[in-house]
């Protein structure tokens, strides 16, 4: 496990004693609101919060500082690919109707765009088909959240600014293409179309991206998976560990302070399934699969809020803060607002210190 300490300072401090006095008298009803949160009050200056990261969490950093060779990773995504037809018993990643018989998640960005782009000529076109269905879905998923928070505050430049930061964070192959440079230039004049006026969609820019995904229908088609079910599942995996554990001769232990047994691993939940075990509403789990999940989940979630202040701090920017805070919470299923109390008393305030917050530094620039 990897444990950061970070101090919090003010993250007004840098803009200026006349714009820090006006905001600091907004600044507690956001503090406030925070400081129901279980991980304390992120707005205190002297305050010390201390993160410990999941395995998961751990992988992510690693992996954003690879450089390797794009001809290993094309060779490993090959391997991946083929053993998990082999643990699936199939040969191909779509069936006789269509319908995907593996799972891609577990694949990084740069391995499915090898897949996708045929790198090596190792791939099928069905693998093409599917690895680049998984890397558009990728893109949408990243703008799930900024999307919901720019309807919400009325301003289409948050959700322009999250496209950039993804196509940002392509690999150097992905950006040598044409398609690649071509959805940053059309993101980039969206983005700049918002700076003029935020609450108006950007028409008429070739290729944009961001246009298409606004334009389309709230809600999706796809029936979700109900939080019983979620439940269940996440039951059947926490006894195959513990029926793991048990073949190896280990105790199944949940304090990550132990330093006997066979620490249960929650890096592959994702947060809605860590909220099934912290609200237990079948009573499928017991108090300590509870206080591991919630801990996992406050990490996470504190992560965030962490990451907000980062950008704030980083920018020069304080309403970054609150936008911050804000997709998060957007970025939450119900069940995980529940488990870790983001009520929407905490979004409505967060929206309102970000246009509270906007509203000065425009006063300011304009001064």
């Amino acid at each position: 496990m990897t444990t950061i300490a970070s101090g919090l300072p003010n993250p007004y401090a840098q803009m200026g004693s006349a714009y820090a006095r006006a905001a600091a008298a907004r600044q507690p009803s956001l503090a406030s609101t925070l400081d129901t949160l279980d991980f304390g009050n992120p707005f205190d200056p002297n305050a010390a919060t201390n993160l410990t990261l999941s395995d998961a969490a751990r992988a992510q950093l690693a992996s954003s500082e690879s450089t390797r060779n794009f001809s290993a990773v094309t060779a490993d995504a090959r391997l991946a690919l083929d053993g998990k037809y082999a643990a699936a018993n199939v040969t191909a990643p779509l069936d006789a109707d269509g319908k995907l018989t593996i799972d891609l998640s577990s694949f990084d960005r740069r391995s499915l765009f090898a897949i996708a782009t045929n790198n090596g000529g190792k791939f099928t076109p069905d693998e093409q088909a599917v690895a680049g269905s998984d890397l558009d879905k990728r893109f949408n998923n990243a703008l799930v959240p900024a999307a919901s928070t720019s309807k919400l505050i009325g301003n289409y430049s948050v959700a322009y600014k999250a496209a950039l930061d993804y196509l940002d964070g392509a690999s150097p192959e992905e950006k040598a293409t044409a398609t690649w440079t071509a959805q940053r230039a059309a993101v980039q004049k969206g983005y700049e179309a918002t700076q003029q006026a935020p609450g108006k969609i950007p028409a008429g820019i070739l290729g944009d991206p961001v246009a298409a995904y606004l334009a389309q229908p709230t809600g999706s088609t796809a029936v979700p998976m109900t939080f019983d079910d979620v439940a269940k599942g996440v039951r059947a995996a926490l006894d195959a560990q513990q029926d793991a554990a048990t073949r190896a001769g280990k105790e199944l232990v949940f304090d990550p302070g132990r330093k006997t047994g066979q620490p249960v691993d929650l890096s592959s939940f994702d947060n809605r399934s860590l909220s099934a075990v912290v609200l237990n509403q079948g009573e499928m789990f017991s108090n300590l699969e509870i206080y591991a999940a919630k801990t996992e989940l406050n990490t996470r979630t504190r992560l965030s809020v962490l990451s907000a202040f980062q950008q704030g701090q980083k920018s020069g920017d304080p309403s970054q803060v609150s936008l911050g805070i804000l997709n998060t919470y957007s970025n939450m299923s119900d069940e995980e607002r529940q488990a870790t109390n983001w009520t929407p008393t905490l979004r409505d305030t967060a929206a309102q210190s970000y246009k509270t917050t906007n509203a000065l530094l425009s006063m300011l620039r304009g001064a």
